[in-house]
């Protein structure tokens, strides 16, 4: 068996997969996050490493699962962040997360020194706050003495491999989420390191995904229950192990849709995708030498858990309100900027708000322009993939939120295309980075297992009339974000 851990916003979603694929287990342990104003998000790593420990566990006391069967580790982990270690490899601060937008300023000086275009041309994303080379700018800024005991930048996934084994690296799919990575040439970018007055010895040692980082250590045997020696496979970055996990490993692989805590639209290519009004990023995948342009939003996923907390309901309880509602009724709008915005906008000013609000409109409304307002904004993420040349005649659908029929119709009514749900949708990550530990320790020959490992069901097929509504809809949607932006800049 294979051991697949995803490290995402909310928890650590672990897996157990036989070789052919079959999920024989799955466990999630979740941990907190720290919002304050100011855009403040963070993540203690500790929480990180103490939700391996007990979900491995969890995995390892099922009846049907020896420990001896587990031929190897690997991961999925959430992208973008900022953890700094000293010397010894503890953490100096909590990690700043993806979803941290504090670093506005560092940003701002980042793009002066090297320009917006000249940055995206060279790392393949915007320089933005969301990433990781300005976080780390911004504990230098506002925490000298913090930062004056960091000695390594990493990722949560490279955190938890660390931890394993003892070995401190990265991969080329988590690099590229950093904004210090010259996609190009494959590897770090002097330029950038140096327009942010970083130390370039602060940043890991970039590897294949496939890399064998060691085995599991004595005293990471007692935290997990795994075996001293287990073979600890690096893995990759959620998004590019998601495309892995819905089989998208080349273009005629099609497009797919993640609809998690932050949410996206992808696919597959076999070079970065520049798009000349860079609403969208291209990351590296954990194939070598094949890339994933993708659209990814903040607060997809996390807007409907935002919702029910609100209304204090169950999403799946919310998500029957919807059902009973009209498409794009009576003009009601949900902006869903709840921490800012990366595609299409990429500001960490925007806001959340919903528009046309009446009287009578009651949960079931707010829910479904929740799920619209989301579906929406991924439709400017699939337009501008079409106006690149790319096809996308269908997409896949994975991740929490792929759960509901209401969202996945909302969906294709909105984009006009017919969405699948994959068979495999919260372990779809786990199941990429199950592909990639295979492959690192020779069970699978490549990549290629990867489509047959799960199935597609029936397409939720667009309604014409109800696109044709929503196309009205998208049009005031974009419009009312475009009236709003000043609001949003002024504070």
């Amino acid at each position: 068996m294979i051991l697949a851990h995803d490290l995402g916003t909310t928890g650590d979603k672990a897996a157990l997969f036989a070789a052919d694929g079959e999920l024989v287990a799955a466990v999630v342990e979740r941990y907190p996050t720290a919002y304050a104003p100011g855009g403040h998000v963070e993540q203690d790593a500790a929480d990180w490493w103490n939700a391996t420990g007990a979900a491995t566990r969890a995995l390892l006391e099922r009846d049907e699962v020896d420990r001896a069967d587990v031929d190897c580790v690997c991961f999925s982990g959430q992208m973008m962040g900022a953890l700094l270690l000293d010397e010894g490899g503890e953490p100096v601060r909590p990690a700043l997360i993806w979803a941290d937008t504090r670093s506005q300023p560092q940003c701002a000086q980042l793009i002066e020194r090297i320009g917006m275009d000249d940055g995206y041309r060279l790392i393949g994303h915007r320089l933005n706050p969301t990433y990781s080379l300005t976080k780390a700018m911004w504990v230098r800024d506002h925490e000298p003495d913090v930062y004056a005991r960091a000695r390594h930048l990493v990722l949560a996934k490279d955190y938890v491999a660390y931890k394993l084994t003892g070995r401190l690296v990265t991969d080329p799919s988590d690099a590229s989420s950093t904004n210090a990575f010259d996609q190009p040439e494959g590897r770090w970018s002097g330029e950038l390191l140096e327009a942010a007055g970083l130390d370039p010895e602060l940043m890991p040692e970039v590897v294949p995904s496939t890399t064998v980082v060691g085995g599991v250590t004595a005293a990471a045997a007692t935290h997990t229950g795994l075996r001293a020696g287990t073979p600890v496979v690096l893995g990759g970055g959620d998004g590019p192990c998601a495309a892995l996990g819905a089989g998208v490993i080349a273009p005629e692989s099609g497009a797919y849709a993640y609809l998690g805590s932050s949410s996206w639209v992808s696919m597959a290519a076999p070079a970065p995708l520049h798009d000349p009004h860079m609403r969208t990023m291209t990351f590296n995948h954990v194939l070598p030498e094949m890339f994933v342009p993708t659209a990814t939003m903040q607060a997809g996923g996390a807007s409907m858990e935002w919702i029910s907390e609100v209304l204090a309901e169950e999403p799946a309880a919310l998500g029957e309100r919807a059902a009973d509602v009209e498409a794009a009724d009576e003009g009601l709008i949900y902006l869903p900027y709840l921490m800012g915005e990366r595609s299409p906008h990429w500001n960490p000013n925007a806001r959340g708000a919903f528009i046309g609000l009446q009287r009578h409109h009651d949960r079931g409304h707010l829910v479904r322009a929740v799920m619209e307002g989301v579906a929406m904004n991924l439709r400017t993420g699939i337009e501008a993939f079409e106006e690149m040349g790319a096809r996308v005649d269908a997409v896949d659908a994975i991740g929490g939120g792929a759960a509901s029929d209401v969202w996945l119709q909302i969906l294709a009514d909105v984009w006009g295309k017919p969405v699948r749900r994959r068979s495999l949708v919260d372990e779809a990550n786990s199941l990429g980075a199950a592909v990639v530990g295979g492959v690192g320790v020779g069970i699978y020959d490549g990549f290629g297992v990867a489509p047959g490992m799960s199935e597609v069901g029936p397409p939720f097929a667009p309604d014409p009339e109800r696109h044709s509504r929503y196309s009205h809809r998208y049009a005031q949607f974009t419009e009312a974000y475009r009236r709003l932006e000043p609001l949003f800049d002024a504070g």
